[in-house]
């Protein structure tokens, strides 16, 4: 024990040493033309571009960081930033497998001769591009696209493609029935399984006018996954998605959001000559706050009907609508339930540890499963981990995860996985 303790305050002393040296400016376009072009590194950027970057940099810890270097104008008004990470992981499964590369219960299989599992991912490794500026016309804005190499075949895929300017937003991002801030750290790139968590193409609007206050309210382009039979089939979508939420903040890092989501979902049956719909609505709860210099606690508590496409778990189960056994010809939206609530303590400005558990579970109504007992009822998630930035620039990190799938015949399954993780960002 006195061992370990040596090495962490080791650890926690080299995050103290001062760089030898800072990046100096770097000229690299540099004329008397007025639209000449400079690059810099963004510790020297102008006061105004850096308060855009930081105010509109995400907490979450699979978004990337602020670029490091930055094309700007002659004025310093405008700033191009390019830069992301490159990320790569290494898991070991035992005593169970998920069936994926992220560890999603839903997955754990309901049988299976495999107990042991190992895996290796970089897919995750994101680029971005950040232009941020201001205008009289616009105020702050920013545009922004990111992708990562998460497509079939590890192909380059979009993940964010949006504009911001006077607390407008439009574009493709991270949905409204969510809390980026109140989700945990963790290796494992999806994360609890009780969370939301989606993008979505969307218009949004968000009011800072009160102190400590914001409101936030979109329309979002729907994505609709139903169970269908011969009968019954998920038509296209004629109504957007609604969200909306009230967001309470303290303090540096501090805050209590209350939101919630109306959708319309359309199906067709053959037994009718025309389109139906079946409402879905959800309603969420989450926090993020300081107990001290050390402790940070966060947590998130989601329930509806028919939100099954923004609960990490149930997403996987094709469930926002099913159909109803009671009615023929019919189709429902089932009761859902989401949550998980963690813990960060941070060692030192270098290290943290923290620990998540989460729960997802999918309600029975109107006799549906009638005729499938093996289906997923609820999973549960548990995550510990430890990070060390080992340079401002560089992460490593290790983590433990264990998993339970039960079904609605009440047998359960479990898995367990060990991740370690090395990723730079640029």
């Amino acid at each position: 024990m006195k061992t370990i303790l040596k090495v962490m305050f080791l650890l926690c002393g080299i995050g103290f040493i001062p760089s030898i040296a800072k990046a100096q400016e770097k000229v690299i376009i540099d004329d008397e033309a007025p639209n000449g072009i400079v690059m810099v590194t963004i510790d020297k950027a102008g006061d105004e571009i850096v308060r855009i970057m930081n105010e509109s940099q995400f907490r979450y810890i699979h978004d990337p960081k602020a670029p490091r270097f930055l094309l700007m104008d002659k004025k310093g008004k405008f700033a191009l930033g390019i830069g992301g990470y490159v990320r790569a992981t290494a898991e070991y499964d035992f005593g169970g497998i998920v069936d994926n590369m992220d560890f999603i219960p839903a997955y754990i299989p309901n049988a299976s001769k495999v107990k042991n599992q190992f895996q290796m991912d970089a897919s995750t490794s994101t680029i971005f591009l950040k232009l941020v500026g201001h205008t009289k016309l616009l105020g702050d804005f920013v545009v922004y696209t990111a992708g990562n190499f998460r497509g079939g075949d590890k192909v380059f895929q979009l993940r964010n493609a949006y504009m911001s300017f006077r607390n407008v937003t439009v574009g493709y991002t991270y949905g409204g029935f969510m809390d980026l801030a109140a989700l945990p750290s963790t290796i494992d790139f999806q994360g609890p399984n009780g969370a939301t968590f989606y993008r979505a193409t969307q218009l949004a609007y968000t009011y800072k006018g009160l102190k400590n206050w914001r409101f936030h309210a979109s329309i979002e382009v729907p994505s609709v996954d139903g169970a269908t039979n011969d009968e019954l089939s998920v038509a296209q979508q004629r109504m957007p998605d609604f969200t909306a939420y009230a967001q309470y903040g303290w303090g540096a890092n501090s805050h209590l959001r209350v939101g919630g989501i109306v959708r319309s979902m359309t199906y067709t049956s053959t037994l009718s000559n025309h389109a139906s719909d079946v409402t879905g609505w959800g309603v969420q709860a989450s926090t993020s706050f300081n107990l001290s210099k050390k402790w940070e606690i966060f947590g998130q508590a989601t329930y509806g009907k028919g939100i099954g496409q923004y609960l990490n778990d149930i997403s996987n189960l094709n469930v926002d609508i099913v159909p109803n056994p009671e009615k023929e010809g019919k189709m429902q939206a089932l009761p859902m339930l989401g949550w998980f609530a963690g813990a960060q303590y941070n060692i030192c400005p270098k290290i943290f540890v923290s620990g998540t558990y989460s729960m997802s579970r999918l309600y029975s109504e109107n006799g549906y499963p009638n005729d499938q007992p093996s289906s997923y009822r609820y999973g549960q998630y548990l995550v510990a981990n430890v990070f060390w930035n080992v340079t401002p620039n560089m992460q490593v990190g290790a983590e433990y995860l264990r998993g339970w799938r039960t079904d609605f015949s009440n047998s359960t399954h479990h898995a367990n996985r060990m991740n370690l993780l090395v990723q730079y960002s640029f």
